[in-house]
């Protein structure tokens, strides 16, 4: 009995069984995918559109002054300095 034949004849079956199981776990896994998606969308109630009220263009009747806002400059961040550490004792 030739045994390099044998061994030759398992690893392509390992080989062969690796990618099968590869093939159809993925496989499996992205058609579960696919269908939650469509199920969500199947199960999804349509929402009513409502209609909003068109805003009614309103001018002013009198000419206000214009408004201005005061804005601060930004600050710069000083160099932090640190005090001596102190030591704190437990009762």
């Amino acid at each position: 009995m030739n045994t390099s034949n044998l061994l030759l004849s398992d690893g392509m079956r390992g080989l062969f069984l690796t990618l099968f199981l590869f093939l159809t776990v993925f496989i499996l896994l992205h058609g579960v995918k696919l269908a939650v998606i469509g199920w969500k969308t199947q199960t999804k109630k349509p929402e009513p559109t409502k209609k909003t009220p068109e805003p009614t263009k309103e001018e002013p009747a009198t000419v206000s002054e214009p408004v201005y806002y005061i804005v601060e400059k930004k600050q710069r961040r000083t160099k932090p300095s640190y005090s001596a550490p102190q030591e704190i004792r437990f009762k």
